[in-house]
């Protein structure tokens, strides 16, 4: 682990006058300037466990004789996952920037996307704020130029003059009157740094909604084709276990088999068919949830590519987290957050500091209304004026300001440090997840491919009357159980593709650090 580098704050009690004398000697702003915490990060992901090496070959080599158990022309629709073992995987900073499209490459999922980034209601919210922080900013910004006004006034005015009695006149004035604070200490520079980094951390909230938003709906969608698959599977048994029920009809009414043997035969019919119905709830359920995601009003939903059609190879990438860690909006919006957070360090300190302001008018003034914009009328005036804190908050100088902002700091820094090791968790967490998954998916499909090769060779023996009805029950138990628990293994493997893609950031490019005015 490399060492750790942490901001350096000045201590709070250093003076005024050192903070003023600092500032103008090196010609910048008071308070501490920002930098980034450097993390201890290690230089690769962890490697597979030492079990999953020593069962490399196993796995391997159910990848490459699974299909050696069907039979000529059956159906491998059903197992199409193949693995390149010769291929390399994907750099760090290629797999950080592929989109979600290239994940899952589904035109229905593409345009479920894109839909949701238009209508979802979070995503508005989001851009909203952001809105309400660029207003923000450039009104703290626009506190670094000249106030200017114009004003105006007419009027009857009486003034007592002792002896000589009370004079009543008329008065007439129009003048254009400016006020600047002038920002010598760096106090208004440093207000407006803190709200252009607010600003920047609202556009990475917004980015993290997005790509939050995003992942949502592809597990969303990967659910809802895992439902079908289900229900496809649960169709299918049911017809299968008919059809079995027929025939042992026919076989009792030729004295074959006993009444038992059919009733057993019934029962067994009967789970596919509770199957059915729970497949087709969920179905339901999971596309209603879809439309609420893409901000739509609950409804069908179209379908692309099948649940095994969209189980391909996805390269696992291998690099440094940092590179990968710098894509994530939760990162930057944290970043911005520290900046803000030191920023308002020297808007503490610069309260401390005398605040110079410069006010001036010039107009007209008269009497006489036609008289008003005569050149005998002119009038200005200039002023300099200066303000200093002397007793604030129950103590000299700047009060408790400074503190505050000062373990505010500490901690966004703290925040950021944590959401960083957060990060990198959650990195781990899903390569692990998407490298077990895989080796996961390929035993449920080697377990499927011979548990349907032992019903046909069941099916057979049991027509033929070799074998009794209860081994033809067990192989139909066995197959849909299996069949179900591989759609659960190929749903887990695409869930956790996308968990990954969601941890390093990536399906969405990180902006560059632009002026938030525009």
């Amino acid at each position: 682990m490399s060492p750790r580098r942490e901001t350096e704050l000045p201590p709070a009690s250093s003076p005024c006058l050192a903070a003023a004398a600092a500032a103008l000697i090196a010609g910048c702003a008071v308070g501490p300037g920002y930098h980034r915490p450097a993390l201890g990060l290690p230089d690769g992901w962890r490697p597979p466990a030492p079990s999953e090496d020593s069962l490399r070959p196993f796995f391997d080599s159910l990848r490459t004789s699974r299909d050696t158990l069907l039979p000529p022309g059956t159906d491998t629709a059903r197992v199409p996952f193949t693995y390149d073992t010769s291929r390399a995987g994907l750099r760090a900073d290629s797999a950080a920037r592929l989109r979600w499209v290239e994940l899952l490459a589904d035109s229905v999922l593409r345009h479920l996307v894109d839909t949701a980034l238009e209508a979802n209601r979070d995503v508005r919210t989001a851009r909203a704020v952001i809105d309400e922080f660029r207003a923000q900013y450039r009104a703290t910004r626009g506190a670094l130029l000249p106030d200017l006004s114009a004003n105006g006034t007419g009027g009857r005015n009486q003034v007592q003059f002792g002896t000589f009695g009370a004079q009543t006149f008329n008065v007439y004035k129009a003048t254009a009157d400016a006020r600047w604070e002038v920002d010598l200490w760096g106090r208004l520079r440093r207000a407006t740094q803190a709200a252009h980094a607010d600003l920047l951390a609202q556009e990475e909230n917004r980015r993290a909604v997005e790509l939050s938003l995003i992942g949502d709906v592809a597990t969303a969608y990967i659910n809802l084709r895992a439902s079908d698959l289900d229900l496809e599977i649960a169709r299918r048994t049911l017809e299968s276990r008919q059809q079995t029920l027929a025939l042992a009809r026919q076989r009792l009414e030729h004295g074959l088999i006993s009444e038992l043997d059919v009733r057993q035969f019934e029962a067994e019919a009967a789970s596919p068919a509770a199957s059915v119905a729970q497949f087709e709830r969920a179905v339901a359920q999971q596309e209603n949830a879809l439309s609420v995601l893409v901000g739509h009003t609950p409804a069908a939903i179209a379908r692309g590519r099948s649940l095994t059609q969209l189980v391909t190879r996805i390269p696992i990438p291998a690099g440094v987290p940092a590179a990968l860690l710098t894509e994530r909006p939760d990162v930057r919006s944290a970043a911005a957050e520290l900046r803000a957070a030191t920023a308002r360090i020297g808007v503490a300190e610069g309260e401390w500091l005398p605040a110079i302001t410069l006010t001036g008018e010039y107009g007209t003034q008269s009497t006489q209304f036609s008289q008003w914009f005569g050149s005998q009328t002119n009038i200005w005036q200039a002023f300099v004026g200066v303000s200093l804190p002397l007793f604030t908050e129950g103590r000299p100088g700047g009060g408790e300001q400074v503190n505050i902002a000062r373990a505010r700091a500490q901690q966004a820094r703290a925040r950021y440090e944590q959401t960083v090791l957060v990060a990198l968790r959650e990195v781990e967490d899903a390569l692990v997840a998407l490298r077990t998954a895989q080796d996961e998916t390929t035993a449920q499909q080697r377990q499927a491919v011979a548990l349907r090769r032992a019903l046909e060779l069941a099916t057979v023996r049991y027509q033929n009357g070799v074998s009794s009805y209860l081994d033809v029950l067990d192989a139909q138990r066995s197959l849909f159980s299996a069949e179900l628990a591989l759609t659960q293994a190929e749903r887990d493997q695409l869930v956790d593709a996308v968990a990954l893609y969601r941890a390093v950031g990536a399906g969405w490019p990180a902006p560059q650090d632009r002026g938030p005015g525009r």
